[in-house]
């Protein structure tokens, strides 16, 4: 199920090939059936982190399927769902009504960081293996 990706529990992700703007980021990923990852625990963090490096080792930012898009403040995953977990940055979320969209930085080990969603960064499909 998970040829070129690496597998996680129940999921499986994959690295795009290149860069989009969060919402194509989020329509290529359910386009093939996924979603874009949404780390629950510090371990999916980790391996996240890690498929990360091996797999774009050029890339230090990729899109997370998470956003405050719906309300100011209030992030939730990309399918409306509350977050159980976060992991943000220092002085993290910071964008106010400018940053919606959510990166994992590789250069902060794994934590998260608002930013503006038209900006364009690789991402990560999860895919859940039933």
């Amino acid at each position: 199920v998970c040829l070129r990706g690496t597998k996680a529990h129940k999921k499986c992700y994959l690295m795009s090939e290149g860069t989009k703007h969060f919402h194509e980021a989020n329509e290529d990923c359910i386009a093939k059936g996924g979603t874009l990852a949404i780390p629950r625990n510090n371990e999916e963090t980790n391996i996240l982190r890690d498929y990360g490096r091996k797999s774009a080792p050029g890339a230090s930012e990729f899109w997370l399927g998470v956003t405050d898009m719906a309300h100011e403040g209030r992030f939730v995953d990309v399918n409306g769902m509350a977050l159980l977990y976060s992991n943000w940055d220092r002085a993290q979320p910071n964008g106010g009504k400018r940053e919606n969209c959510v990166f994992l930085s590789q250069a902060a080990q794994g934590k998260w960081v608002d930013e503006v969603c038209r900006t364009a960064k690789r991402y990560v499909c999860e895919f859940l293996i039933p």
